[in-house]
């Protein structure tokens, strides 16, 4: 052949690949056009659009789905079920809309009103049941069986609709259908059980509609009797306590008086919730005994006894939580959620010295290896293996705490440990096989950059629906995906999270796709999922402002994302706008400071002025707090007043135990997610993957310099007036960044400090 008819063959074949890819966008095109006209009901407009699109075959689910719907809507019952037979032949595998397109189905076949096609439907919809969307599915089936003459299963059918769903239009329809076969089946109707009607008035309490919710509870106590009757009554009290409204709740359900049931076993725990709102102990302890002498073993008594010692937590009253915890991990030990009861217990003998420290701690590892309060007591096995000389076991703590929970808190300080006499020593048999023989979690293995061909067909297939102008539906499709088995949810997180439109929106993909990614080692996943995971947006605004008010950029990084994830535009509960969470009489205040005439609230949403005078704020808290970023984090979260207060409950040897005695579940995780997140920023955006020059050598890391801490003298705050003299500096701010120039100014006022404290919501331990 000659080279110049070669050349004709393949432009001839270019010609063709070139063409059939036009088309193939073309028709995608057309579905998008279509949907989006099916979506503004304009349905004749989406037959035609979609009737173009049937060639874009990798997505022939949508295009059946929505071209089908849209016939059957206009009247052509027999078009829709030609189309929907067609896809049904050769369906897409593993497709978001085959209980959808099961549910049309049945349908299109209904709507035939042919005696053997509504047979057909109705095995259709019993076959695909558990895939049909509900509650579409039984209103359905509800549907079909009426067709069939089949009133009490049809009836049954809508009863599940109506009690199951009644925040819905369809349990509206619902009722109409019942009400229609009641007055055709007269007494054989096949009214719905006592049960079934309080679960309805339950979903509404789940779905906040309290109001709702209580007022169908207070009907059924006038219609219902026995147990039942028992139960809704309770309901009435209970809705009132979610309602807000603990003291009409608490006198309720005192002088509520069911039977010896799981009713009382759950009057008695709501009961211990609404005196503790109202402050009344005695009520509270009351309600908590009674569970112990009649109900011992009803999971309403272990809600319970964490209630009542989340109360005393509070108060640092160890002598009335201690037994509340206690009683909670040795009566439910089977039971996952009392590690937070057992690592309270655990914590204090540790605190206090007492003889049983030890083997509490590795009880906690033992129980609970899955929960990350196994990872904090490895840490603190070390820290007391260190203080008896014995660093092959301290060794074997770190390294398996390091490998078990890799980004969590005390991984970090675990691995700074493994230094000096720890890091030469030669691991410890005995400690070895010990955490050898723990049943510890897999970890999940993410380290896969291309895709496998399930993978790869849900991206090809969302990147369609992107093209298509139909982003939303894209989303859905991986979300879809990201929960089958034989797709790579990492890649899919990444294929998402790429096309956000912002690294906020980015990082929330990324971390609603990822499961517990802190478990992850960092080696187990790739470079570009871990700082989707932990982005650096604005970072010249970052390292610029945190450099001239001498702060670590990486710790200013890491506090940005956990209050605001990198959203400028976020605005909280207590009125904290922008990336640094300002109140805006702080940021007026600031402002005032850096020479700026105004600073309305909606200025402190720019990323720009935000950072400037969070990192400004940052700095005046740190030098108000002495440098020390542990206490200054616990008052950025839960306000000064907490922390000094917290601070006088024990004589802390170290900061580290400062920070684990925080009472507030929320504050004492802000603390620590603050500093993971400060070293993974450092991990990732350091060294050979550096955005920038490395920042100048500062003063040793808080977490570091907080490690070296042997000694054990008390760790408490200085009296705010009283300056530390540089002598006596080591151990009170051993834990401290370098002075910043500007330290000696006026630090932020306290009445600013104290004003974001107050607009905190409210706090509850745990």
């Amino acid at each position: 052949m000659s080279l110049l008819l070669l050349a004709a063959v393949a432009l001839s074949n270019l010609s063709v690949v070139f063409a059939a890819t036009t088309n193939n966008d073309a028709a995608v095109a057309e579905l998008g056009r279509g949907i989006n006209a099916y979506n503004a009901r304009d349905f004749n407009g989406a037959i035609a659009h979609l009737q173009a699109a049937r060639t874009a075959v990798r997505l022939a689910d949508y295009v059946a789905y929505h071209l089908a719907y849209s016939q059957l809507l206009t009247g052509d019952a027999d078009a829709a079920l030609g189309t929907l037979k067609a896809y049904r032949a050769k369906p897409i595998d593993s497709s978001p809309l085959t209980g959808k397109i099961s549910l049309l189905y049945a349908r299109a076949l209904l709507d035939k009103h042919a005696p053997d096609l509504t047979t057909q439907a109705l095995n259709v919809l019993q076959t695909d049941y558990k895939l049909l969307p509900q509650p579409d599915g039984d209103f359905a089936l509800g549907l079909t069986y009426e067709a069939q003459g089949e009133q009490p299963q049809a009836a049954l059918s809508y009863e599940r609709v109506f009690y199951t769903y009644p925040n819905t239009d369809l349990a509206a329809q619902s009722w109409t259908a019942m009400e229609r076969l009641r007055m055709a089946l007269g007494k054989d109707f096949p009214a719905a059980p006592p049960r079934q009607q309080l679960d309805r008035a339950s979903k509404w309490l789940e779905a906040k509609e309290y109001a709702k919710g209580r007022q169908e509870f207070a009907t059924l106590a006038g219609t219902l009797s026995g147990p039942e009757k028992d139960e809704a009554k309770l309901g009435v009290g209970v809705a009132d306590y979610l309602t807000g409204d603990a003291p009409v709740a608490f006198h309720y359900l005192k002088d509520l008086h069911p039977g010896r049931s799981e009713t009382d076993a759950q009057r008695l725990y709501y009961l211990t919730e609404a005196a503790r709102r109202v402050g009344d102990d005695t009520e509270m302890m009351e309600a908590v005994k009674g569970l112990e002498e009649r109900y011992p073993q009803s999971p309403w008594r272990l809600k319970a006894l964490v209630t009542a010692g989340n109360r005393y937590l509070g108060t640092n009253e160890r002598d009335k939580y201690g037994p509340l915890f206690k009683a909670a991990f040795e009566t439910f030990p089977a039971d996952n959620t009392t590690a937070y009861c057992h690592w309270k217990i655990a914590w204090d003998a540790y605190l206090a010295g007492q003889p049983d420290r030890i083997a509490l701690l590795r009880e906690q590892v033992e129980r609970y290896p899955d929960d990350s309060r196994a990872g904090t007591a490895l840490y603190f096995l070390g820290r007391l293996s260190e203080s008896d000389d014995k660093f092959g076991e301290a060794r074997a703590y770190y390294e398996r705490l390091s490998a078990q929970f890799p980004h969590y808190f005390y991984a970090v300080l675990g691995r700074q440990r493994l230094t000096g006499k720890v890091a030469v020593a030669a691991v410890d048999d005995d400690a070895s096989m010990w955490l050898a023989g723990i049943e510890w979690p897999a970890h999940r293995d993410y380290s896969a950059t291309a895709p496998n061909a399930a993978t790869e067909q849900r991206i090809e297939r969302a990147r369609l629906l992107t093209a298509a102008g139909l982003p939303d539906v894209a989303e859905a499709e991986i979300r879809f995906g990201a929960k089958t088995e034989t797709e790579q949810p990492q890649l899919l997180a990444l294929e998402l999270a790429e096309s956000a439109d912002t690294p906020f929106r980015a990082l929330r993909i990324m971390k609603s796709l990822s499961g517990d990614y802190l478990s992850l080692p960092l080696e187990n996943a790739s470079l570009k999922f871990w700082q989707k995971l932990f982005p650096l947006p604005y970072k010249n605004e970052v390292f610029e402002n945190a450099r001239a008010h001498g702060l670590d950029p990486f710790y200013v990084a890491g506090l940005i994302r956990q209050e605001s994830e990198f959203n400028p535009g976020a605005k909280s509960r207590a009125s904290a706008y922008g990336l640094m969470q300002l109140l805006p009489a702080t940021g007026r205040m600031l402002g005032r400071k850096e020479g700026m005439r105004a600073v309305p609230a909606s200025l402190l949403l720019n990323p720009a002025v935000s950072i400037r005078l969070g990192t400004e704020y940052l700095r005046g808290q740190l030098d108000s707090w002495e440098g020390d970023w542990f206490r200054t984090l616990a008052a950025y979260n839960a306000g000064p007043g907490r922390v000094h207060q917290w601070l006088n409950w024990a004589n802390f040897r170290e900061p580290i135990e400062f920070v684990e005695s925080i009472p507030f579940t929320e504050t004492r995780e802000y603390v620590q997610a603050v500093l993971r997140n400060a070293d993974m920023y450092r991990e990732l955006y350091s060294g050979k993957h550096a955005l920038e020059p490395e920042p100048r050598p500062k003063a040793t890391t808080p977490l570091q310099l907080a490690n070296l801490m042997k000694a054990p003298v008390p760790y408490q705050q200085a009296p705010a007036a009283k300056k530390t003299p540089v002598a006596a500096k080591r151990v009170v701010v051993s834990h401290t960044v370098t002075a910043h120039p500007a330290a000696a100014r006026t630090a932020t006022p306290k009445k600013a400090i104290a004003d974001k404290s107050a607009a905190q919501k409210k706090h509850d331990p745990a």
